[in-house]
This record gives structure tokens, C-alpha cells and sequence, in this order.
């Protein structure tokens, strides 16, 4: 890969699962060359109907070391308002300094409005944008603004382009990080930290059946689902001094 990230230390959220977008992200940070402190919690997906990858965490790290990463971790829950800055911390206290943050975790769970509760959109909202919130605080307060690569890149969702109703809980929660970024954006620009918020469309993670797959991909003008891969790609971009 390019370097173009040498000497610069990224946090990235939600990597629980090696097949998923946050491990794609840092397997792509470590290619570029910087140091990674991957977040994980894998009691989440254990709730989840795909499962967990109750080894992933470990053989990331494993994965990424031998592929020359400086790498550390941290198991959290960002529904723990403390959890934002530990995850912060952990990361400075093992490299110096924390140049980025990628705020990839999510919390997803199935609701409509007949089975809602106030208890699912107080948690989704708690670790999709209450802790986004709180890790962009802990980040910024730490940061060093006399080095270059201040990023912070925040995940929404696809429900601005159409409807999700299944999804009650995780789209207001995902819908108002979207809202929040030009805010933050003008805040820490003066800070020489740039925010951006990524929409990552529908990604093939091992959640979908044969008949969801089919009907994206058939949506999709290019005839496919996106990869994670692909989402790393742009976050590469963003987090380089060519997004400046």
C-alpha cells in the first residue's frame, strides 16, 4: 500500500467480526502504515441471528501483527457512558497519541413501530449515537493539533435514501449521527480535524439470505452488493492528507 498513514494512530470501532467492515478498515490502516487500536465487542453479535465470531478479535490481532501492525485492543460496551473514553485512553496510553477515529460500531436489532420499546431506543441510541458522540468528545480533548491526519469518521445508514420500517430504533439513532456531522464538522475544523460520515450501503457480511442478496444486487446498478473492502477504501481516502 501507499504509507500514506506512517506514524499516525487510528482507533476503529466495531471489528468484532473478520469479515465485516471495522476489521476490513483496519487491516486496511495497517497496510497503510499506521498503528490500530481495533474495538471489539462480541456479546453483541452473540444476539445477533448471524452469531458471533467468538475467535475474531484475537486472530485479528493475530492477522494484523504478522502482517507488521502495531496493534492493541480493547473490549468494550459503548452502552457504558464510561466506555467511550477508556477506549480513547487505551489507545493513547499504548501509542502516545491518537490521530483518528472511526466510529464503525453499530447496535442493530429488528423493530417496528407495533414492537417497539423504549428500552431498545434507549440502548441503540446509547452506543449507535450517544457513544459516537462521547468517543468524537474523548478523541478531540486529547488530540495533538499541531499534527496532521485530526479525522473523525462517523457510520449512518441508507434511511435517507428509502424507508426501513423494521428498523425503527437503529435508524433514528443512525439518522440523527447523520445530522450531527456538519456541526461537529465546523466545530474541530479550526482544530485542523476534518469530520465526515459515511453511508456504507447494503455490505455482504454474512447476514443476508439468497433472496435479500439477489434483491439488492438487482437494485444495485452495478449489480452487486458492496464489500467491505470497498468501504475501506474510502475511509483509506479520508484519512489521508489527500482529504484535507
Amino acid at each position: 500500500m501507499s504509507e500514506s498513514l506512517h506514524e499516525r494512530v487510528v482507533v476503529v470501532t466495531g471489528a468484532s467480526r473478520r469479515t465485516a467492515i471495522g476489521a476490513a478498515i483496519a487491516r486496511r490502516a495497517v497496510a497503510d502504515g499506521a498503528a490500530v487500536l481495533p474495538h471489539t465487542r462480541v456479546p453483541h453479535d452473540t444476539e445477533q441471528p448471524w452469531g458471533a465470531d467468538a475467535d475474531g478479535p484475537h486472530a485479528l490481532l493475530q492477522e494484523l501483527r504478522q502482517a507488521g501492525g502495531r496493534v492493541e485492543h480493547l473490549s468494550a460496551d459503548l452502552a457504558d457512558p464510561a466506555a467511550p473514553a477508556a477506549v480513547l485512553a487505551a489507545a493513547r496510553d499504548a501509542f502516545g497519541h491518537v490521530d483518528a477515529l472511526v466510529a464503525n460500531h453499530a447496535r442493530s436489532s429488528g423493530q417496528d413501530l407495533e414492537h417497539l420499546t423504549a428500552t431498545e431506543l434507549d440502548l441503540s441510541w446509547a452506543v449507535n449515537t450517544r457513544a459516537s458522540l462521547l468517543l468524537t468528545q474523548a478523541f478531540a480533548a486529547q488530540h495533538d493539533d499541531t499534527r496532521p491526519g485530526g479525522r473523525v469518521l462517523l457510520f449512518t445508514s441508507g434511511q435517507y435514501h428509502s424507508a426501513m420500517p423494521a428498523e425503527l430504533p437503529y435508524i433514528a439513532s443512525k439518522a440523527a449521527l447523520h445530522e450531527l456531522t456538519r456541526s461537529l464538522a465546523v466545530h474541530l475544523m479550526p482544530r485542523a480535524i476534518t469530520v465526515n460520515c459515511i453511508d456504507p450501503g447494503p455490505n455482504d457480511t454474512g447476514y443476508a439470505d439468497e433472496e435479500g442478496r439477489a434483491a439488492v444486487a438487482a437494485a444495485n446498478p452495478g449489480a452487486r452488493w458492496g464489500t467491505p473492502t470497498d468501504a475501506a477504501r474510502l475511509v483509506a481516502w479520508l484519512l489521508s492528507d489527500e482529504a484535507d
